[in-house]
């Protein structure tokens, strides 16, 4: 089972950066333990694209393009359900179960185009407050390297 994030826009250098990267470190090393053969992160340019409702379409299309037609498909999304950690780590084990990849999906500075959101499995909120895109995908990394470690009795997760 792989693991990807997929968000609209460029993360530069940085300690923004470098703490996404160690989670997806520590997500992929402690996945393995379940299955977990990948964790990444694919980054979508964004569109240069005038009009909010066509920038919001072509990064969808973009978003959409990397997204295998078996994967359950998390989009991240203000209006979305809030869940427990140990929810979104119940939801990764049935995934496992499953054998189907996961696929975060993160929009553009405008939200996502409605192709995301029909095809979304989950809508998934960090929360009521807007966040920064950065530490949107920071928060989704850590989440799924605490889902790990919740399913592997790892003690990083305190209930």
């Amino acid at each position: 089972m792989r693991v990807t994030i997929a968000a609209v826009g460029r993360m530069k250098a940085g300690p923004e950066r470098e703490l996404l990267d160690r989670y997806l470190d520590r997500a992929a090393k402690q996945g393995r333990v379940l299955g977990v053969t990948r964790v990444e992160v694919r980054e979508i340019p964004e569109s240069r694209a005038a009009r909010a409702e066509d920038r919001k379409a072509e990064e969808a299309e973009a978003l959409l393009a990397g997204v295998a037609d078996t994967a359950w498909v998390i989009v991240l999304d203000e209006t979305g359900t809030t869940r427990t950690s140990q929810a979104f780590a119940d939801d990764l084990a049935a995934r496992l179960a499953e054998a189907r990849d996961w696929a975060i999906l993160i929009g553009g500075a405008d939200g996502h185009g409605p192709a995301v959101l029909a095809r979304a499995d989950l809508r998934l909120a960090f929360g009521a407050m807007t966040w920064p895109h950065q530490i949107v995908r920071i928060l989704a990394a850590e989440q799924i390297y605490r889902a790990t470690t919740i399913l592997a009795g790892h003690p990083y997760h305190r209930a």
